[in-house]
């Protein structure tokens, strides 16, 4: 087992309620406000407001479920705009990295940062937090809580801590308490609190009488291993404050890139489709390139809606092995394109289209084609770069293929979203306007 020693320190920066926050960075009159942010195709919450969750209103729940709700109690709800939360996320990841190079970006709001070797620029660990709260705060207006631990699993409980409980004032450091408190902590928290325990272990757990965190601590690791594998085993040498989670500082490259979307309305051309397929190809480009990549094949998919019963159905797949591995967009297009004109069926209204890349592999190392035209590569490299860097400063699909198609023909396939935010941080024309008055 790959245990590393006892003195790694670890910190797990966690932005509260991360897109609702995101959402009340510009408007701050939503401050306070009851308000949850939907799923693609306003469908059903995603994010909650600390307002709502008072409420009892639960991760996942279909707005059409919260109508009443949201007219007694002014909730409000904004459609999700991930390319803002993307973007302000990033911005979060470049404060941390002014605190420290070694970080592990976890998710879209988590990050963990392996601090033992800054600590000698603070009185204290909490000090250290509180400068990661606050600077995050200046730079990008975001909430964060900190939780440090001697393991990456005790780190994620500090911040669960941090957040539940306002004596901690958003920093927790279960590190530095005394085993008397850290053990008190850990018995009323909840098994399910664990990184890594989900609901059918937590039941399995409970099941045996380990309610708590304390109990799992007491548990055997070994015979965790026996009943649960290796992972679980590793989990209680970390809740012991041994760590065997490395900090992944590079985050692995994905196998297998999959770009889809629900339409905002069924559809029945192929020209539609085709335009759906042609956007995916385009954004699962970007995405191979962003990870420098390359893939061999491409698979294109097609659906209607399996809940309308009373309607034909029609799912088809169909897979495009590519000549040479590439990352070109205009070549993805191509493949997905003919795959589409394959697997169409026409009378049939779909409900959603997407694009999966698959044989993907590390591009300095795929093997060339004796008759690949290096001066074309080249050129076309270039123009990918180019199109990248456009449209990561002007925003998403700034520059984007003719097939992929206008603003205006898009509007009829496009996924619903009825109250999204403008795009505040990456598109020039949705800058936010500040008045004196």
């Amino acid at each position: 087992m790959n245990m590393q020693a006892s003195h790694s320190l670890f910190a797990l920066v966690d932005v509260n309620n991360f897109y609702v926050s995101c959402e009340r960075v510009f408007q701050p009159k939503l401050e306070q406000v009851p308000m949850v942010v939907l799923s693609n195709n306003d469908g059903c919450a995603v994010a909650r407001s600390a307002e709502v969750k008072a409420l009892g209103v639960k991760m996942g729940t279909p707005w059409f479920q919260m109508q009443d709700l949201a007219k007694q109690h002014g909730i409000t709800a904004y459609s999700s705009n991930y390319t803002l939360y993307g973007d302000m996320s990033n911005r979060v990841v470049q404060v941390l990295r002014g605190f420290t190079p070694h970080l592990e970006v976890y998710s879209i709001d988590e990050s963990f940062l392996q601090i033992e070797t800054v600590l000698k620029q603070y009185p204290n660990t909490i000090e250290l937090g509180q400068s990661i709260k606050q600077k995050v705060k200046e730079t990008t207006g975001l909430p964060v809580c900190v939780g440090i631990g001697a393991s990456k699993t005790l780190a994620k409980l500090a911040n669960h801590l941090a957040k539940k409980h306002p004596q901690f004032l958003g920093v927790c450091d279960v590190n530095a308490m005394s085993k008397e408190e850290l053990y008190q902590w850990m018995s009323e928290t909840a098994v399910d609190e664990v990184w890594g325990v989900g609901r059918r272990i937590a039941k399995k757990l409970k099941a045996q009488g380990i309610q708590s965190v304390f109990d799992l601590l007491q548990a055997s690791p070994q015979a965790m291993r026996q009943q649960f594998g290796v992972v679980m085993e590793r989990l209680c040498y970390e809740l012991r404050g041994v760590s065997c989670l490395k900090l992944e500082e590079v985050a692995p490259a994905k196998q297998q890139i999959i770009a889809s979307r629900s339409f905002g309305k069924l559809v029945t051309s192929q020209a539609e489709l085709a335009q759906s397929v042609a956007t995916h190809a385009a954004r699962a480009a970007e995405k191979l390139r962003s990870q420098d990549s390359v893939t061999g094949a491409l698979t294109v998919f097609i659906q209607t809606n399996p809940f309308k019963q009373n309607e034909p159905q029609h799912h088809q797949s169909i897979t495009i092995p590519l000549a040479d591995a590439t990352d070109n967009t205009l070549t993805l297009t191509n493949a997905a394109l003919a795959g589409l004109r394959q697997i169409f069926q026409p009378n049939f209204r779909y409900k959603k289209a997407g694009v999966i890349l698959n044989l993907i592999s590390d591009k300095p190392t795929t093997q060339q084609s004796l008759f690949d035209d290096v001066q074309v590569k080249g050129k076309s490299a270039s123009l990918m770069r180019a199109v990248d860097a456009i449209n990561t400063r002007f925003g998403n699909a700034a520059i984007r293929s003719a097939a992929a198609g206008t603003n205006n023909t898009k509007q009829a396939w496009q996924m619903r979203s009825g109250n999204r935010s403008p795009n505040y941080t990456t598109q020039w024309d949705e800058l936010p306007i500040a008045r004196a008055r």
